[in-house]
């Protein structure tokens, strides 16, 4: 589509121009948790489903208790015990009482609750020691009413939201499906973990690390090595295209004698959106569609296969997922040493570490390497924009935060 190198904000715009969220599917409140709302959900019952005690204690008619003490308590009769969930319903008037415990309905006739703190038991008679509090009551409808949207399409649904759906009547949520996202690591040089180690050989650590990201955001997998063999990358991209929603592939990417995925993509008839970012690390990805599938193609070496799964790769799986602001969550933080960068036409890139010391968090960048073990312990990413060639220490600027 577009042979120029382009900058990161215009290859995530196209990114996010060629993806739409996958289809709805129905699930179950427990596992609706981190997905995102197909579609606005409304309250079906009242919750409370009608006026309950907040407190153990008794339920009486608030004029009798006005002005009550420990030195001139009110005497009222007892007329019985309500509790939550209980079908039985008593009624009081002038005079008399109802011991309630939390959560029962409030008895017909009573308008306030004493706390059993302001409560003296007698035989079949209460003393009670203070005013009746109306804060006492729950009114019904006071966590939800139905009829109110409690959530909106596009919302993430946590813990808390899954449990007021819960009370609002629902059992089965609308989310955006999920893409299963096939991960195809190549390069003669790599093993699968578990394998024997031969002389030469490294493990695919890529495609772990891309596999635990997409886990770590509800995806499924479906993962593949191959060597660099024209034919076994093809038959395995079309297999992957028929079987997943996304494909990334993992090494390979460039235009060097043995880089094959980007030639078998060509050939495959593959609708290159572009290949070639202004980002550092990570400059060799590309993006394009097979079959009507994304395919982000991304680099080789672990910090370059990283950074651009994170910057380029990542926000349109989740874009597929149905986020409607997708990627790394964002913190302000302060640089604990300047950042430099030799080339102002880019956007470079700096794994490090966040600390919680002061006002602000204190973002301590890592040295720039090309092995993993440099970033693996790494908690945020910062960034020289670009028209920049550093940023002194002391800045404060948005990270995007890994964990």
């Amino acid at each position: 589509m577009n042979s120029e190198t382009l900058s990161l904000d215009e290859a995530l715009r196209l990114v996010l121009d060629h993806i739409a969220p996958l289809p709805p599917e129905d699930v179950s409140l427990v596992e609706s948790v981190g997905r995102i709302a197909a579609s606005d959900l409304y309250a079906l019952v009242d919750s409370p489903s009608l006026d309950t005690s907040r407190k153990d204690g008794y339920a009486v008619v608030s004029g009798d208790v006005a002005g009550a003490t420990q030195e001139h308590p009110a005497w009222l009769r007892v007329l019985g015990v309500m509790a939550a969930g209980g079908a039985h319903r008593i009624a009081i008037s002038p005079g008399t009482a109802v011991r309630v415990l939390t959560g029962a309905r409030i008895p017909d006739g009573a308008s306030g609750v004493v706390s059993d703190e302001y409560a003296r038991k007698g035989e079949d008679q209460v003393a009670i020691e203070n005013s009746a509090e109306p804060g006492n009551i729950l009114p019904r409808g006071s966590d939800v009413m139905a009829g109110t949207c409690i959530l909106r399409r596009g919302q993430k649904i946590s813990p808390l939201m899954a449990g007021l759906l819960a009370v609002a009547g629902h059992s089965t949520i609308s989310v955006t499906r999920s893409p299963v996202v096939g991960i195809l690591g190549t390069g003669d040089e790599i093993t699968a973990p578990g394998q024997p180690l031969l002389d030469g050989k490294l493990y695919a650590s890529n495609i772990i690390t891309l596999a635990g990201w997409c886990r770590k955001y509800g995806m499924t997998m479906d993962l593949a090595i191959v060597s660099d063999d024209l034919s076994a990358i093809r038959t395995t991209l079309q297999d992957l295209s028929t079987r997943t929603d996304a494909i990334l592939t993992s090494g390979g990417a460039w235009k060097g004698d043995r880089d094959l995925v980007a030639r078998v993509l060509e050939e495959m008839g593959w609708r290159k959106v572009f290949h070639r970012i202004r980002i550092g690390p990570g400059k060799a990805a590309g993006f394009g569609m097979l079959n009507g599938k994304p395919v982000f193609v991304l680099p080789g070496g672990p910090p370059s296969n990283a950074n651009a799964f994170l910057q380029v790769a990542l926000p349109g799986l989740l874009a597929l997922s149905g986020h409607p602001n997708p990627g790394l969550p964002r913190i302000k933080a302060m640089l604990a040493a300047p950042l430099l960068k030799g080339d102002c036409e880019w956007t470079d890139f700096f794994f490090g570490t966040l600390s919680f010391d002061g006002e602000l968090p204190t973002f301590v960048p890592q040295k720039k390497r090309s092995r993993l073990a440099t970033i693996s312990d790494a908690t945020a990413i910062a960034s020289i924009p670009e028209g920049f060639d550093h940023l002194p220490e002391g800045s404060i600027i948005d990270m995007q935060v890994l964990d």
